[in-house]
């Protein structure tokens, strides 16, 4: 269907030409790439992409409103900041957001990315409740645990290890290699919300 719309649109268009398949493809104007813009919309959306993975990371419901505060380098990317609050704001689902230079003070209890020279911190007093989440996470690491118990068990049995294939072998490998990598995770989250 996209030709057809793509050519019905054009042809409303003022243009050159038959058809928009016959055309000559836009090369583009030099003069209008503006990099300063570009370097400011990547810091404002990198900013917006961690505030997104640490509230998906927090399971925080995308209705909810967050605070977020966010602590730039210099006075440069403070004001890249300020000039994109009102998209940080609508597109991070944040109700108050803070931006300030990395001098100043670092919320406890909060989960934080870095991105761009800029510390993204989410305060979690009212997003998540924290003796839940903490439950939470220690069930995920209890489950954890007994996984990478079951695949050393598994792995340090020279019965399967001389009669599984090796494909298999090096599948229940990269298996524990993940959940350890995970445990590592959830034990370093679970030490950021005490």
């Amino acid at each position: 269907f996209m030709p057809f719309i793509t050519e019905e649109i054009w042809q409303h268009l003022p243009h050159q030409g038959e058809t928009i398949m016959r055309s000559a493809w836009n090369s583009g104007e030099e003069s209008l790439i503006d990099e300063e813009a570009e370097r400011e919309m990547n810091t404002i959306s990198d900013v917006i992409k961690a505030i997104r993975n640490l509230r998906s990371e927090m399971n925080v419901p995308p209705g909810k409103k967050a605070e977020a505060i966010l602590l730039a380098q210099d006075q440069e990317t403070v004001d890249i900041l300020q000039k994109g609050q009102k998209y940080i704001a609508n597109l991070g689902s944040i109700e108050q957001l803070t931006v300030k230079l990395t001098e100043a003070t670092k919320p406890e209890q909060a989960v934080t990315a870095i991105v761009s020279g800029v510390e993204v911190y989410l305060p979690l007093k009212g997003l998540v409740d924290l003796e839940k989440e903490i439950a939470r996470l220690e069930k995920e690491l209890a489950s954890l645990e007994k996984e990478i118990s079951r695949l050393n068990g598994k792995l340090s049995n020279e019965g399967f290890i001389s009669k599984a294939p090796q494909e298999v072998v090096a599948k229940e490998k990269e298996k524990l290699v993940d959940y350890e990598t995970k445990k590592v995770a959830v034990l370093e989250r679970i030490s950021s919300l005490k």
